[in-house]
């Protein structure tokens, strides 16, 4: 990725910073606030299946603690574990490990230390969106995630990101907040392709439609059938690679 890019979107948020700043403050005033999915943040996917099951970790930012629905089963982490599931014919054991509003050098401190003494065969980490809003650098940005990934794959699981989702799309976002943030969004997973080909782990883009019946209500997080859709687009994608 150019460098050029990330000085020229500085420049650009720099020209439009006395119209960018209120607007941000305004909206931020205005969000529908969402909270997390209820119930435990572990659980079981097709335990009707025979063999060992999987055991699946999931780590990141509002997705992963089900903000958008109602439960966990019914948000990324439990519909993933649905789909690979049924795509792998085994059970797969599940955890979430989340946090409505974190970014990834706060997940570092926060989260990775809850997580690091069990075992996982899958860990899918899910962030961007907190970084986007936030103007986190890209090098603390790579640093964060890097250390993440490589913390987890010492332990012996295939690690994989999740693409940075495009705020372009985030109906509740006035559209110049859309289009800057946007920009941001696509910086940060240029950055995380280039991390996860250095890394040798799996990324895989967010490929959702953001009509409104893919959105929660707040027009922010996804809605039951866009956790799904996006979740069997992972589980279709090979982002772990091949099983036994």
């Amino acid at each position: 990725m150019s460098p050029l890019r990330a000085y020229a979107w500085w420049l650009t948020v720099l020209a439009l910073a006395p119209v960018l700043v209120p607007l941000a403050m305004r909206t931020r005033r205005q969000a529908l606030r969402l909270p997390p999915a209820e119930g435990p943040q572990r659980g079981l996917a097709g335990a009707d299946l025979a063999g060992e099951p999987l055991r699946l970790l999931v780590v990141g930012e509002s997705t992963v603690v089900g903000v958008g629905v109602s439960c966990l089963q019914a948000a990324l982490v439990g519909q993933l574990a649905e789909a690979l599931a049924a795509r792998q014919g085994r059970p797969v054991v599940w955890r979430a490990c989340g946090e409505n509003g974190i970014t990834a050098a706060q997940a570092c401190e926060r989260l990775l230390p809850q997580v690091l003494d069990e075992p996982f065969e899958l860990v899918l980490l899910v962030f961007g969106v907190n970084d986007t809003t936030h103007l986190t650098s890209l090098q603390r940005w790579r640093v964060a995630l890097g250390s993440m990934a490589e913390a987890l794959a010492r332990r012996g699981a295939r690690v994989a990101f999740s693409g940075v989702p495009p705020l372009q799309h985030f109906s509740a976002l006035p559209w110049l907040l859309r289009r800057v943030l946007g920009m941001r969004a696509a910086l940060l997973d240029a950055s995380l392709r280039q991390l996860a080909g250095h890394l040798g782990v799996g990324h895989h883009p967010l490929s959702l439609e953001f009509s409104a019946e893919f959105l929660a209500p707040d027009g922010y997080h996804p809605s039951s059938r866009g956790y799904r859709v996006w979740a069997e687009g992972l589980a279709d994608s090979g982002l772990f690679g091949p099983f036994d």
